[in-house]
Formats: C-alpha cells, structure tokens, sequence
C-alpha cells in the first residue's frame, strides 16, 4: 500500500467518462466484466500518475459494477486483485472495504450465508495486516463471531456446541482492539465487552463439562482472560450519563465473573456502582431496590477486611436503606456492625423467610451461600468475644458460638493467619488467649504514656485553678 506522491496527471474527466461509458456498455450488452476490465485499464494509468481520487473512483465502479452482474465470486476477485495492485493507494483499498461491507447485510439475507461466509472470508483476507484496515476488520470479525455463537446456539451435540463457541471466542480474541488507534473508544470498549462475554460462555462450557466428566473445573484459563480483558476497560468512560448500557453490561459480566470465584465483595461493589446510577434511581421500587438488596447480601458474605467493614459501615448510614419496606434489609446489617454476638438460630428463624424469596440463596450454589453466611457469623461472634475475653475456655467458646470443638478450632485458626484476631490455644488447659503477652519494655512505655497524660491533665487543671482565683480576686478588690 502507498501514500498519494505528486501527481503527475489528472484523470478526472477521463475517469468519470469511462465510468459512464462502462455502465452503459454493461446494461446494454450485459457484458459486465468487459466493462470492468476497460475500467481496470485506465486504473492503472491513475495509480501510475498518482492520481489518488480518480483511482478511488474507478475501483469503486468497478467494484459497484461487479456486484451489478450478480456474479459474486467476480465481485470478490475484483475486490482481491485490486487490493494486491502494486502501489495501490490506501484510500482506494479504504474505499473499496467499506462498500463491500455496507453490501454484507443484504447478501446474507438475499443470497444466504454460505455466499455470506465467502464475502466474509474475502474481506478478513484482504484486510488481514493491515493498520489502516484494523477498524474494518474488527467488524468482520466480529459478525463471524456472533455467527459461529448462533451456530453454537442451535447445536445439540455438546461437542460441537464447545467447538463453535470456542471458534467464535478466538477469533474475536486474535483482535488486540485496546491497541487500535482508528477505532472509536465507544466501540472498542463494545468490542472488549464482546471479547469477555464470549470467553464467559467458553469458561461456562468447559465448567460445565468439566462437572459432569466428574474432574476438576477445566475453564479457569478462560476465566483469567476474561479478567484480563476487564481491566482493559475504560471505566471513566463508561461511567458517563451516555454509556449507561456498556457500565449496566460491564459490570453484570464482572458480577458473572466474581461469583464463580466466589469473590462476594467484587460482587457487591459491582452492584454498588449500578445502584448508583442515576437510571437505576429513578425506579425505587424496582432496578434500584433488587440492587440494594444484592449489595446488603454479598456484603455480609464477603469476608471481613478494612474493605468490607469500611463499606458495610458507610452502607449501614446510608438512608436509602433505612426508608419503609426495607427495615429487615437495615437490620441484617445491623447485625453485623454492632459488636454484640449473634445467635445462628435467631438469624435463621427472622432473616430466613427473607434469604429464601432471594435469587442469592437459591439455585445451585444457594446452600453453598448459606453455608458462608453462617460462617460469617462464626467470625463475626469470634471478633466480638476477642474485643470483649483476654481469655476464656474452649469448651465456653464453642458455647457461645454454637459450634464443636473441631469446628472452632478451625475457623478461630482461618481468622489468625488472615490476621483478624490474635489467639493463641492452649490445648492441655483449654484455654484460648486472646491477649498477646506484652513485654516489659512495651508495659513501660505504655505506663510512661500514661504518665505524661495525667500530668498533662493535673497542670492544665493547675492553670485553671489559677485563672479562677486571679478572677474572684479581682471581683473582690472591686
């Protein structure tokens, strides 16, 4: 491909006289290829004189005169061999694409998608390579990719369902869009959202077969690309008041994603960020109260870090949550922000009739759901009695908590590592330590800062004293 030099020549007159000539040659002999050819001819005195818009005009009409004669495979051949012209200028090859493309919806519905397939193939061939072509050929790519989804759609023999999927995931996946400086923001962040989805589905699939061949999850690899891909996404763009849809579809297939790792806090945050929408606002009673609820569910799953506490706190507050009909939402949280322990059974008995009516304690991984909440609540009593025992038996933990013995243990365990409560059991006496020993060297500096305190406090008590008497003095001389 060249850039336009000097021109040497202008065949504009010549250019748009032969383009009549030939349109009246070929619609009164019907000898559209000799008509074509003429046209070729003087192209490539054009090209040679780097006249660049007569030659963007004549492959255009020679292209437009191709399809006239409703020879197909004579349209492509036109297509490819001026593409492959030596020194062909890009604007004429650009020019030529875009009419193909713009023809490719009505020659699937008229002529079927085995010619579809064909213009399809012909077009990714000659664009393949190609930067200033990257924007078309992403496109075609991306109508080949949903085609092979469709076809995955409507296979019933799995086998081949996985095989149509995973050809539609990588082909879209050969396109490095992020890349593309030609390609608008707002539809490569479309075409980013495609990539994910379609590796979702992939990752889907394999789990799926994966479950039922009685091994191990099999998508995982599918997974982590499909979390590449996200961060990828602009999401200051996204987050304008114009790209509601692309936000709504970004963070549903991050939610997807967060689930099946299990990452509750992702999902709650994921469902934060939509609740927050000002379209998701306007309807109280609907998008906005199913958000509400999701993000008070995930949250009180999520494991406890400064993350969750800090949103769960901030939430508590909000006074969206506390406004009628949503009183047993407020409450569940408020569980979970007081320091005071919470009994399985009463969580059960007041929250239950509620956690079952969600889609979130439902379906497959609904009693793996509640399974972690109770969880939940193990290690929120845990922090509770941390903040309020220096030590106490094992045998009135597992009291408190409800739980036996090995079951205590191990979560207490789980809890020390990931650093949210030190304790220390000991076995033979059973006890657990919930204070760390301290060492001499920290007791005094502890007493030393004390110390300093109550000073501080005893003279600037002294200066008041002093400031009182000074004032009734001076009352008294007057």
């Amino acid at each position: 491909m060249a850039e336009p030099g000097k021109k040497l020549k202008d065949y504009s007159e010549e250019a748009k006289a032969a383009i009549s000539a030939a349109w009246d040659e070929g619609k009164g002999t019907g000898d559209w290829k000799s008509a074509a050819d003429k046209l070729m001819t003087l192209e490539k005195q054009t090209r040679n004189a780097s006249d660049a818009p007569s030659t963007t005009l004549l492959v255009q009409a020679v292209i437009n005169i191709a399809h006239e004669s409703k020879d197909h495979s004579f349209v492509l051949e036109c297509l490819t061999t001026l593409s492959k012209k030596h020194g062909q200028f890009k604007t004429s090859v650009t020019a030529m694409v875009d009419l193909v493309m713009d023809w490719l919806p009505s020659i699937k519905e008229k002529e079927g998608v085995k010619i579809w397939l064909e213009w399809i193939g012909a077009l990714r061939n000659v664009t393949e390579g190609k930067i200033f072509l990257e924007t078309p050929r992403a496109r075609v790519t991306l109508a080949l990719a949903l085609y092979h989804e469709e076809l995955a759609t409507k296979c019933e023999d799995s086998s081949k369902r996985a095989e149509s999927l995973q050809t539609a995931s990588d082909l879209l996946q050969e396109l490095q869009v992020e890349t593309y400086s030609s390609m608008e923001l707002k539809e490569k962040i479309e075409m980013l959202l495609e990539q994910m989805r379609l590796l979702m589905l992939v990752a889907k699939l394999k789990d799926e077969q994966a479950a039922a061949a009685g091994g191990l999850a099999d998508g995982e690899a599918d997974w982590v690309k499909m979390r590449i891909g996200a961060k990828k996404v602009n999401e200051g763009f996204i987050n304008k008041p114009e790209n509601k849809d692309l936000k709504l579809k970004y963070h549903h297939l991050i939610i997807e994603h967060s689930l099946r790792h299990s990452s509750y806090l992702e999902v709650a945050k994921s469902f934060y960020k939509i609740w927050e929408m000002p379209s998701v606002q306007e309807d109280q009673d609907g998008d906005a109260r199913i958000a509400l609820e999701h993000i008070v569910y995930y949250l009180i799953l999520a494991p406890h870090d400064n993350e969750q506490s800090d949103m769960i706190n901030r939430l508590y507050i909000d006074p969206a949550l506390s406004k009628p009909r949503r009183e047993a939402h407020y409450n569940l949280v408020k569980r979970f922000v007081t320091k005071e322990l919470m009994r399985w059974t009463g969580i059960q008995e007041y929250f239950g009739p509620i956690l079952a009516q969600s889609d979130v304690f439902n379906g497959p991984t609904g009693e793996k759901r509640y399974k972690d909440l109770h969880t939940r609540v193990t290690e929120h009593n845990i922090r509770v009695i941390a903040e309020y025992y220096s030590r106490i038996s094992l045998q009135r933990l597992t009291e408190l908590l409800m739980l036996d013995k090995d079951k205590t243990e191990e979560i207490l365990s789980r809890l020390v590592v990931s650093g949210m409560v030190w304790a220390r059991i000991d076995r033979p006496a059973g006890i657990v330590n919930f204070r760390q020993k301290r060492s001499a060297e920290d007791v005094m500096n502890d007493w030393s800062s004390d110390m300093n305190k109550m000073l501080g406090l005893a003279e600037k008590a002294w200066m008041a004293m002093n400031a009182e008497i000074a004032a009734r003095s001076v009352v008294a001389k007057s």
